[in-house]
């Protein structure tokens, strides 16, 4: 790929008086209150995200923010965090899944007061599980990850049961297994709102 295709992709050229001049994707983005999210959940994404919406929410709390979701999801105390705050937001927020929201992004897409999918995307959920390596841990240290775990699972059901009206011993059950859901299924469920008509 030529350095040409990538000015191309990462920029827009925007016309004004002046002339033509190159602005960054995700600055014109953000100037229209649009955010995508399509990393892994992680800390350095998290935070990213994070100044990203104490920026707009700063700047004008009124006026709608829209997240737009294609992501594998990740870690979920990192995940944990932007969901705590999208919640005590003062903006309005609309999360919009582009592609695949799943894990801890697809509770991340359940924040948005409006939460709309594209009619081919999809939504997964299931249980948290370890990241890293168990070897070389001890009885104790094994015993104290399955706490955590278990405390993390009711965490993330309690969120998803919030979100769909379900109850927590629903979400539960189906959160056993990775769950996917498309885009229609996810509105039967309660997990969308509506599927989107215009971005």
């Amino acid at each position: 790929m030529s350095n040409d295709n990538v000015i191309r992709y990462h920029n827009a050229v925007e016309e004004s008086a002046n002339g033509h001049r190159l602005v960054p994707l995700c600055d014109d983005l953000l100037d229209r209150r649009v955010i995508f999210f399509t990393n892994e959940v992680d800390a350095a994404s998290s935070n990213e995200l994070l100044l990203q919406l104490m920026y707009l929410e700063k700047k004008d709390n009124t006026q709608e923010i829209t997240i737009c979701f294609n992501s594998p999801g990740g870690l979920v105390h990192s995940g944990l965090a932007v969901y705590d705050y999208m919640k005590l937001m003062k903006s309005p927020l609309r999360t919009v899944c582009v592609g695949t929201a799943a894990s801890m992004a697809a509770l991340l897409f359940l924040a948005g007061d409006k939460r709309e999918m594209l009619e081919h995307t999809k939504l997964m959920i299931h249980d948290p599980s370890i990241s890293g390596t168990i070897q070389s841990k001890k009885p104790h240290e094994l015993a104290k990850l399955a706490e955590d775990l278990q405390k993390d699972k009711e965490i993330t059901d309690k969120i998803i049961a919030d979100a769909t009206g379900k109850t927590v011993e629903e979400i539960s059950e189906i959160t056993k297994n990775d769950t996917y859901f498309t885009a229609q299924e996810a509105l039967d469920f309660g997990l969308a709102t509506s599927l989107v008509t215009e971005l």
